[in-house]
C-alpha cells in the first residue's frame, strides 16, 4: 500500500474526536518526514485539525456542528500507558461529575505518579498532582474524594462549607470495602485531609475501628485553620479543625 493511501486509510478508519499521532499510522521512521507533510495537507484541506504539536483529530461532526476530542482524548497519554494505568483526570472537570461544582474549565488536572511541567494542547492548559498512592481502576474514584478534600478550599463555584457536606454523603454512600481502602489511601495525603477526613467519618457515624485508625496517623497538639463552619460539620472541633 502506498504512503498516502495508508495515511488516508487510517484516517477514515478513525472516529472523530480520537486523537491521532505519528506513531499511529505505522510508518517506517524513514518516511516520517512524508507523514508530517501529508497530515500537514490535511490540516489545511480541514480533513483534520491539529490538536497540539504532533497530536491531530477528525472533528466530529454533529448536529451543533463539529466536535474537538474529549478531555480523555486530549491527555490519553499521561493516563495510559500499554496496559497500563498511569494517570487519572481529578480537579474542577472530576469534581463536577461527582456533583461537587456546575464549573466547565478549560484547564485539566491530572494525577500521576511523579512530578511534571504543565503543558497546554490547544486552548487546555493541562496541570498535575503529584500521585504517591498506586493509581489503578478501584482506586481512581476514591482518590478523587481524597483529592476534592485537599483541594476543598480551590473547589469553584461553591464554598468549602457546601462542598464538605456532599463529600461527607459521597463517603457515607461507600461500601465497607471502599471506605477501608479510602482510609489506607489517605495515609499518604497531608494531615489535614486525614483530619477532615475524620470528622467526616465521626459526623457520619461510622464504626468506631474507622474512625480511630485516621485518628492514629494525626498528631492530637497539631490545629488546622480551614474555612469549614460547625454548622457544616459539627464534629471538626474533634479534629483539632479551627
Amino acid at each position: 500500500m502506498l504512503i498516502a493511501d495508508k495515511i488516508k486509510d487510517v484516517v477514515k478508519n478513525t472516529p472523530g474526536g480520537v486523537i491521532l499521532t505519528v506513531a499511529d499510522f505505522g510508518i517506517e521512521p524513514e518516511y516520517q518526514q512524508a507523514l508530517v507533510m501529508a497530515l500537514s495537507r490535511m490540516v489545511r484541506s480541514g480533513q483534520l485539525e491539529k490538536a497540539s504539536k504532533g497530536k491531530y483529530y477528525k472533528p466530529k461532526n454533529t448536529i451543533f456542528g463539529p466536535l474537538g476530542p474529549s478531555q480523555n482524548e486530549i491527555v490519553k497519554d499521561f493516563l495510559v500507558k500499554g496496559d497500563k494505568i498511569v494517570g487519572y483526570i481529578t480537579g474542577t472537570s472530576a469534581f463536577a461529575s461527582m456533583g461537587l461544582t456546575t464549573q466547565i474549565t478549560s484547564s485539566l488536572l491530572v494525577g500521576v505518579g511523579k512530578y511534571r511541567r504543565a503543558v497546554k494542547r490547544g486552548n487546555t492548559t493541562i496541570s498535575f498532582l503529584v500521585q504517591p498512592n498506586p493509581i489503578t481502576e478501584e482506586n481512581i474514584s476514591l482518590l478523587r474524594i481524597l483529592d476534592a478534600i485537599k483541594l476543598i478550599r480551590e473547589i469553584p463555584a461553591t464554598t468549602p462549607d457546601e462542598a464538605v457536606v456532599k463529600i461527607a454523603r459521597i463517603i457515607g454512600n461507600l461500601s465497607p470495602a471502599d471506605l477501608e481502602r479510602l482510609i489506607s489511601l489517605s495515609a499518604a495525603y497531608t494531615s489535614y485531609v486525614r483530619a477532615i477526613l475524620g470528622a467526616i467519618l465521626e459526623y457520619n457515624s461510622a464504626n468506631e475501628s474507622a474512625i480511630s485508625r485516621v485518628r492514629k496517623t494525626l498528631n492530637g497538639t497539631t490545629n488546622y485553620r480551614l474555612p469549614i463552619s460547625a454548622s457544616a460539620l459539627s464534629t471538626k472541633r474533634n479534629w483539632n479543625i479551627l
